[in-house]
């Protein structure tokens, strides 16, 4: 019975990953026209950006076994700077986080711009790249950041640095922090459950059934911590910490 289900996983695995990389070079097509058409008057990729949500929820929509549940998106901003954190606990955090279909830049590791076709659409939608551990990459990161926050446009990060492999909330970087403090912009905590079973950290092999759930905190004003970063994480990383325990005793 165990190596049947074994097989079915596969299987499924096969076929999500194929249908993911036609899908894309149909989708990335579509997001050059777009990107095309909408630039002389979407100076941010508000448009393009909202595009790639569908782009990512797609592979949601079209599995029957994978179930995505958002609540708080109202109190994410259509304009205006801020500065989301989430939890990470697998590449699947991706997916479903784009649907919060609201504007925001991610920040990424360098290495995903370097993927064929979505990474040429992170590209387009001008998201910040990160090579982790190198000073020279962190500090064009921050200026990149510092750059759309003071467009009036949202950034997206993983505090924790890397996905959690037990999906326990690890240690926070500062970054998002010293963002938030130094461009006095609100920071967005967004918690996030189920999604280690989408695509565990190092493997492909997808599990039949995922619910996973997003749930958008009150936004939490920087002045509070008269500039100090450090008192300003570790009260973020508690609140998350205590509001994914709630969400996974909910289950």
């Amino acid at each position: 019975m165990h190596d049947t289900v074994g097989i079915i996983r596969i299987l499924l695995s096969i076929a999500f990953w194929t249908f993911l990389a036609l899908s894309s070079a149909v989708l990335f097509l579509g997001a050059v026209l777009l990107w095309a058409l909408t630039r002389p008057f979407d100076a941010n990729g508000r448009v393009l950006h909202l595009y790639s949500c569908f782009w990512a929820q797609l592979y949601f929509y079209v599995n029957p076994m994978w179930h995505l549940r958002v609540e708080g998106r109202e109190r994410l901003p259509w304009k205006g700077a801020a500065v989301l954190v989430a939890n990470h606990e697998s590449l699947g955090d991706i997916l479903v986080l784009f649907g919060l279909y609201r504007p925001f830049k991610w920040v990424s590791k360098a290495e995903n711009f370097k993927l064929p076709l979505i990474g040429w659409n992170m590209h387009l939608n001008r998201y910040v790249p990160l090579i982790r551990g190198d000073r020279a990459s962190i500090i064009q990161m921050m200026a990149g950041c510092e750059r759309w926050l003071s467009r009036g446009v949202p950034i997206l990060m993983f505090p924790e640095g890397t996905r959690s492999h037990d999906g326990e909330v690890k240690a926070f970087k500062d970054g998002a922090f010293t963002l938030s403090i130094q461009q006095r912009c609100p920071i967005i905590p967004v918690v996030l459950t189920g999604t280690a079973r989408t695509m565990p950290k190092h493997g492909l092999v997808i599990q039949q059934a995922v619910h996973a759930r997003v749930r958008v905190l009150e936004p939490i004003d920087p002045a509070g911590f008269a500039g100090d970063v450090h008192a300003l994480r570790d009260h973020v990383r508690q609140i998350i910490v205590n509001e994914k325990a709630r969400m996974e005793a909910e289950r």
